[in-house]
């Protein structure tokens, strides 16, 4: 049962590192809607998006001049590994 749930944790892990770079690739190679890399990163941000709208309704943006960034993701990072080093 734990190996089970390492390999979900280590998927969960792979799909969020996937997310964040396919969305760098769509936001700033500008892709049109069809393309497969934007299917891919739509795809991804179906499953990750509702575990990360939680995250970003209780942790606001942090302000770095007229630059915000969403830790969001970086926390789940860390609840992730958390996860990891406790259960595997």
């Amino acid at each position: 049962m734990t190996s089970i749930i390492c390999a979900l944790l280590w998927v969960a892990w792979a799909a969020l590192i996937s997310y964040v770079v396919l969305g760098w690739v769509v936001e700033l190679g500008r892709l049109s809607w069809g393309h497969p890399i934007r299917s891919v990163y739509d795809f991804l941000g179906r499953g990750i998006r509702p575990v990360i709208r939680p995250i970003r309704d209780r942790l606001p943006p942090v302000r770095l001049g007229g630059v915000a960034l969403d830790l969001s993701i970086i926390v789940l990072f860390v609840g992730i590994v958390i996860l990891q080093a406790i259960i595997c």
